[in-house]
């Protein structure tokens, strides 16, 4: 059991330590360094080991989170890795991406700084691969069925291992030139070095993972596949697409050169980072990002990096308090001001502005944004008179988040949702016999681990179709809703 006196000794949080901001933004290597082991272990013993651990609501994947808390507390991490394993396939990813639902469900929470559940999670799985601990898991027959796996983001990684370890052959396509989603090109180097990734997939290799990259699904090149051609030769098929069509942003001046997609800058940026040739650059420039989330602030790293003369992120929120509100009563995911390391860096946040128009410098390319103050009543945004004004920029990134998954998979083959996901069963079946779909294909736009909990649970109903029985855990559905997330 937990000590029962930890978290009451060891009141303070103690979070990952970080490297200076003037050193790290002039590389792109992670933010955070490791914690010292006494530190991590004396966190660790704050857990409370609760009779109801609401961390786990808080959790899609249901972490065993009071087990391998205390477990790292006894400094027996090679147990703590196994716990942690079985119920996330990747704890490296989400150790350092996910916004931590169960942190804000952690009861101590309540009345102290919560558990750093988060930290906790990151540091046993690093010390796992360090250690050699984390090794390829073959499976111990082989059923005869073929799954295909279209997409190689956390819930198509997730759905391929599951099922490998089933006995089934799996094939992951992507339609990029590396494996890895949006895990790859889409996240910044100093959120996760892409070295996080590639040791993750030598284990998959090592469990008979095959992927095949610059495959398009309802593309049109040489070795691009319609979905009734993969239908075909496989005996089932998984869409984890991820929603990647972007929201566009609907105001005069939209078209000009200079505003780009999110999307469209840091999948540039982020193969820079790796060595590729230049891409859209921030250098000098002045940067508005439109768009207040993650997203955003990713580009607001990435442009701080790459030399930009001024960061300014648009949120057409008002600035959220910096306590839980009482109308997100724990054990909800509060809105509450939240500070990246990005913003730790430089530039400024702008909340509670609508952005009316971008201006053309007369040679048909963005020079400047005008703003409004004012706040959303019923939907939608209420000006306040007199509060516009003009902002410098020569480079606009829109950052307003994604409507669904690009149709180009799916053909006229599946039908989506008014939401413009593609609509799927209770058992992420679709009406098409065989194909299945998992992630943000059919949730829609979400956390990373959601995405890793529906990979998983998508596998059992894909194991189940296969064999008519499955082993395979089933952790959400797709109706399943977080609370307040």
């Amino acid at each position: 059991m937990a000590d029962p006196k930890g978290f009451l000794i060891h009141r303070d949080r103690e979070p990952l330590p970080s490297r200076p901001v003037p050193v790290r933004i002039r590389d792109w290597r992670e933010v955070h360094t490791a914690q010292d082991e006494s530190v991590l272990r004396r966190q660790a013993s704050r857990c409370m080991d609760c009779g109801i651990p609401f961390c786990h609501q808080g959790c899609p994947l249901g972490n065993l989170i009071p087990e391998w808390n205390d477990l790292t507390r006894r400094g027996n991490f090679r147990e703590a890795i196994e716990r942690l394993h079985a119920t996330n396939n990747f704890p490296e990813f989400t150790g350092r991406l996910c916004p931590a639902p169960c942190e804000t469900a952690c009861v101590l929470g309540i009345s102290q700084p919560a558990v750093t559940i988060k930290q906790i999670e990151v540091s046993i799985i690093d010390r796992a691969f360090q250690n050699g601990l984390v090794t390829p898991q073959e499976p111990g027959w082989l059923s005869g069925k073929t799954v295909a796996v279209v997409g190689s983001g956390p819930a198509g990684l997730a759905a391929a291992q599951q099922l490998g370890r089933a006995g089934h052959t799996v094939v992951v396509f992507e339609r990029a030139d590396a494996v890895g989603g949006l895990l790859r090109y889409g996240i910044p180097e100093f959120k996760m070095e892409k070295s996080v990734l590639d040791r993750r997939l030598v284990q998959l290799r090592g469990e008979g993972i095959r992927f095949r990259t610059g495959v398009t699904i309802g593309g049109d090149g040489p070795d691009d596949l319609s979905l009734a051609e993969l239908r075909e030769r496989f005996d089932a098929v998984v869409l984890a697409t991820g929603a990647t069509v972007p929201r566009p942003l609907q105001v005069p001046g939209a078209h000009l050169d200079g505003v780009l997609p999110a999307m469209d800058y840091l999948v540039p940026a982020n193969k820079e980072a790796l060595g590729a040739p230049p891409g859209p650059c921030a250098a000098g420039k002045d940067v508005v990002i439109v768009g207040g989330g993650d997203t955003g602030a990713d580009c607001y790293g990435t442009a701080i990096r790459q030399g930009a003369r001024s960061v300014t992120q648009l949120d057409i929120r008002p600035q959220p308090p910096t306590e839980r509100p009482p109308h997100h009563p724990w054990p909800m995911y509060p809105l509450v001001h939240r500070v990246s390391e990005a913003h730790e860096e430089g530039g400024e946040r702008i909340f509670g502005v609508n952005t009316l128009e971008l201006h053309d410098d007369g040679h048909g390319r963005v020079s400047g944004v005008r703003i409004v103050d004012g706040e959303r009543v019923d939907g939608r945004f209420d000006p306040y008179a007199g509060t516009e004004r003009d902002l410098p920029a020569q480079l606009v990134l829109v950052a307003l988040g994604f409507r669904g998954p690009d149709p180009v998979s799916t053909g006229d083959a599946l039908p989506f949702t008014p939401r413009g996901t593609l609509e799927r069963d209770e058992r992420y079946g679709t009406v098409m016999d065989g194909v299945f779909v998992a992630g943000d294909a059919g949730r829609g736009q979400s956390l990373i681990v959601w995405a890793i909990a529906e990979g998983r649970a998508c596998a059992a109903a894909v194991d189940e179709y296969l064999t008519g029985r499955t082993t395979l855990p089933f952790p959400v559905r797709p109706t399943d809703q977080p609370i307040g997330v």
